[in-house]
């Protein structure tokens, strides 16, 4: 399965990018994005920004995965103190 998230652009060097998603940087490729802009959101996968995003589709992507606890997550795991009384 692949997977693609979202990141801001904080610097642009020609078709590359340095990106930020979760507090960590990233070089990524931006030749996909049409005018790509310091501040923009984009969809990054496997190292290429590959559409733009609004900040409204990062708050509602991060809405619904807030929580989650995704397959091969270390914390997925732990066991919840509550339902272990």
């Amino acid at each position: 399965m692949c997977l693609a998230v979202p990141a801001k652009i904080i610097a642009i060097n020609g078709e590359e990018a340095v990106v930020e998603l979760g507090g960590l940087r990233r070089t990524a490729v931006v030749s996909f994005i049409k005018d790509p802009q310091i501040g923009d959101y984009v969809l990054l996968h496997a190292g290429f920004a590959i559409r733009k995003w609004s900040e409204e589709d990062v708050r509602e992507y991060n809405e619904i995965v807030q929580g989650v606890n995704l397959p091969g997550d270390p914390l997925s795991a732990v066991p919840d103190n509550e339902s272990s009384s």
